[in-house]
């Protein structure tokens, strides 16, 4: 994703409006950019592993250090009172970096291996500690307060459609899509996938009763008056075959006449059908009132009802549906036609200079363009994309933190108390560093102040 907002490559084509896609780039570049630079510098686990180690190293010498100067400093500050100063501090540097490697290594194991209480805190609550940060994530990062404050601060529509506008990104988009409706196509020719989907089809959509709900439909077209355009269009096509084929009109009438009459006579009646029946079209055409127009109304406002209440007509129409999925013949024409199209469809999407293909890249790019162009259109993408990332997050937040529960609780133990020291264990190394240090200091200005005070005294 952060390609989709990095600015060198959301670039609009020139002389393009861009003003809202420069400022979500303005917006989530900087955020964006920072993510890619930690992500980039991160350490490989065998690098945070030797870091560990190292920094073990170091907190276990300046201990060792600390002891070997409190021994030299006991044994000679009878000697040399001065001493008893460094022996102080020496011995303070011991208390505090004994007192801070029990705490660090209580949240891994036990110390010494002994099974005190409250220690090898992580492999022990590996659970809890999974629950608690599912639960954390869920209330923190899924708000609604939060997602809706992010996604309504940036342009995203502006942002997705600036990248897109680039020839070579909608290419790009257009290539991965391809390849994905070429391996669902290739899903699909599966035995077993067909198999699955035919009986998907059978008993959601053979299955219950056709008789209903198109009896419903056709109310309802007929209530709009919607099926009177597709009773004109029929009749303009029907006025057009007859002005372009009057022979074949003839011979229909012509050879039942009896043949005693002379030829002309034919012609003559031919003719005079074959204009009667042309100006019928017409008039049918032209008059919305026309008699057999409101037949054709009646009869088919009888046929919805019909196909509503009556159960033999519903009894017919069911067993005409069963007839026409079960005959042998449709069965291999669908076949044959389904692999028809799929190959083509294959051959289509498969080509990477095929016609579909750069007519889908200049689509996508169009698209983008005129989004970029229209306030009000990129306005109303934003919102819909913010209602539709708050949606999700409304309905599946819990099921995206019980993800993260769910996923600690099934690692291992000693798996799950190895990734987290390996993530943060050279930072906790340094707590016994400061232990140390804040050791050694505290024991030297108690030492001070007592000799001070036992001075005075």
């Amino acid at each position: 994703m952060a390609e989709l907002y990095d600015p060198a490559a959301g670039c609009a084509l020139p002389n393009f409006p861009r003003r809202a896609a420069s400022e979500a780039h303005r917006a989530l570049s900087p955020g964006v950019s920072s993510i890619q630079n930690v992500t980039a510098t991160l350490p490989t686990d065998a690098e945070r592993r030797l870091a560990l180690r190292r920094m073990k190293a170091l907190a276990t010498s300046l201990l060792a250090v600390a002891a070997v100067v409190f021994a030299v400093a006991f044994a000679l500050q009878d000697r040399y009172p001065w001493l008893g100063f460094v022996r102080a501090a020496a011995e303070g540097a011991m208390v505090g970096a004994l007192a801070d490697w029990f705490a660090v290594t209580a949240l891994f194991r036990h110390p010494l291996g002994l099974r005190i209480p409250h220690t090898a805190i992580i492999p022990t609550r590996k659970d809890e500690i999974g629950a608690t940060l599912g639960d954390f994530v869920e209330t923190n990062f899924l708000s609604d307060e939060v997602v809706a404050g992010k996604l309504r601060s940036i342009d995203l529509a502006g942002a997705v459609a600036d990248w897109l506008s680039e020839p070579q990104n909608a290419r790009r988009v257009v290539a991965e899509s391809f390849r994905g409706m070429t391996g669902l196509a290739a899903l699909l020719d599966d035995d077993r996938m067909r198999e699955a989907i035919e009986g998907v089809m059978r008993t959601h959509v053979v299955a219950p009763e056709w008789g209903p709900p198109l009896g419903r439909l056709g109310e309802r077209v007929l209530s709009s008056g919607g099926h009177h355009e597709a009773v004109d269009l029929l009749l303009d096509r029907l006025d057009e075959w007859l002005a372009a084929n009057p022979e074949a009109f003839g011979p229909v009438v012509s050879r039942r006449l009896p043949s005693w009459l002379p030829s002309f006579v034919d012609r003559v009646i031919d003719e005079r059908l074959h204009a009667e029946a042309r100006r019928f079209v017409r008039e049918m055409r032209d008059d919305p009132d026309h008699r057999l127009r409101r037949s054709l109304d009646d009869y088919l406002a009888q046929l919805t009802d019909r196909l509503q209440h009556d159960e033999a007509t519903i009894e017919r129409l069911e067993a005409a549906k069963g007839r026409a999925f079960d005959d042998p013949r449709i069965r291999e024409l669908a076949a044959s036609t389904w692999s028809a199209a799929r190959t083509a469809a294959l051959d289509a999407l498969s080509e990477e200079d095929s016609d579909l293909r750069r007519r889908a890249e200049a689509f996508v790019a169009d698209v983008a363009r005129r989004v970029l162009a229209d306030d009000d259109m990129r306005a109303s993408l934003n919102t819909r994309l913010t209602d539709a990332a708050l949606h999700l997050v409304t309905n599946y937040r819990s099921e995206i933190s019980h993800v993260i529960t769910e996923t600690v609780q099934s690692w291992d133990a000693a798996e799950t108390t190895d990734k987290i020291e390996t993530q943060v264990g050279r930072d906790l190394q340094f707590i016994r560093i400061n232990g140390t240090v804040v050791g050694a200091l505290a024991g030297l200005a108690i030492y001070s102040v007592a000799t001070g005070i036992s001075a005075l005294l």
